[in-house]
């Protein structure tokens, strides 16, 4: 199942989720181009780039935001972007929520940075901010639908309640992330940036406050 659109409006037009996307699709374009040509500097891109907890450094805890493994990665991550970051930046305004976007960004790599230290796997991707966007929107649009594509024999939408898809969405990385540590495995998913992440949305989205507009239609989310 796959998200496609939500059904809350959103007032403004959601230049910094727009400006993220596409800084993340020319990051990847370049590793794709550096893949082609000359693997070994993927490698090292990869390597300056990316974070790896056994060699921390705070500027990768950014960097690493913006790199992606694959086309799937980067795909998936900026589709979840688009369809909850332009509500969130709605109701924020568009510095708050580049602010908001980032500081989530960093608590999920810190998460799975705490959870293994000695990690040497190099940790890549968006989908830890982007988990916090996701756990702003359960908080401020919970009763917002979610247009579902998915396929059996053929393909077919649906919607369901906000609320409901985030909560199994975050139930599927908690989960996750208990058969991970059980079984020792140090790649793959990172399932405590997302935990993390979702939950340092949940948070900042309460200290951060809105815009004095949002709350004149409050009646549209609640």
């Amino acid at each position: 199942m796959i998200p496609i659109k939500v059904t809350q409006p959103s007032y403004s037009r959601p230049v910094v989720t727009i400006v993220l996307i596409v800084i993340n699709i020319l990051v990847f374009l370049n590793e794709f181009w550096l893949g082609l040509v000359d693997p070994y500097s993927l490698n090292q891109f990869m390597t300056v780039y990316s974070l790896r907890p056994a060699y921390f450094h705070w500027e990768n805890v950014v960097t690493a935001m913006f790199v992606h493994a694959n086309w799937m990665h980067v795909l998936g991550n900026m589709l979840f972007l688009w369809v909850f970051g332009d509500n969130v930046e709605d109701i924020l305004g568009h510095v708050k929520y580049l602010g908001f976007y980032l500081l989530c960004g960093v608590a999920a790599a810190m998460a799975q940075v705490l959870l293994d230290p000695s990690s040497r796997i190099p940790m890549v991707g968006a989908s830890g901010a982007i988990a916090g966007v996701m756990g702003a929107y359960l908080v401020k649009f919970p009763r917002s639908r979610v247009v579902m594509l998915t396929w059996l024999i053929v393909i077919f939408t649906f919607d369901l309640p906000a609320w409901l898809m985030l909560v199994y969405w975050f139930g599927m990385q908690v989960f996750g992330g208990f058969g991970q540590i059980a079984e020792a495995n140090q790649g793959g998913t990172a399932f405590a940036a997302h935990v993390g992440g979702f939950i340092a949305g949940i948070v900042l989205i309460h200290l951060m406050g809105t815009r004095e507009r949002y709350w004149r239609r409050r009646d549209l989310t609640w």
